[in-house]
């Protein structure tokens, strides 16, 4: 890991992009328990994905997947909407998100090798 201020800058200025986009498709979305959650999870697995087999340098990752996703996905926010919605729909919300999260960093993947 780079330690450096420039760094350290890169990643808070993903994080910033990162964290104010999640915040906004959860506005986006209403008050629906996980629609955003599972939304900017999807999304981040997807972008995860792909970084991993575009990114050319230590710089671009630290601010898009270490910076940005980070803050952009969120595991303690699907955890609680996975508990508020109960045994049987938490159980579906679980399920649907892991599934849909890996197939979506799998395509991520995919995308990425072949541009």
């Amino acid at each position: 890991m780079e330690r450096s201020v420039a760094g350290f800058l890169l990643v808070a200025g993903g994080g910033f992009l990162g964290a104010v986009s999640r915040y906004g498709i959860d506005l986006a979305s209403g008050d629906a328990t996980g629609v955003g959650t599972f939304t900017v999870n999807v999304l981040g697995s997807f972008a995860l994905g792909f970084l991993l087999t575009r990114a050319t340098t230590r710089r671009t990752q630290l601010f898009v997947g270490t910076g940005a996703l980070a803050s952009f996905t969120t595991y303690s926010t699907f955890a609680n909407d996975a508990v508020t919605l109960g045994t049987v729909d938490g159980g579906i919300y679980v399920l649907a998100s892991y599934a849909v999260g890996l197939t979506a960093a799998a395509v991520g993947l995919i995308v990425g090798r072949r541009l």
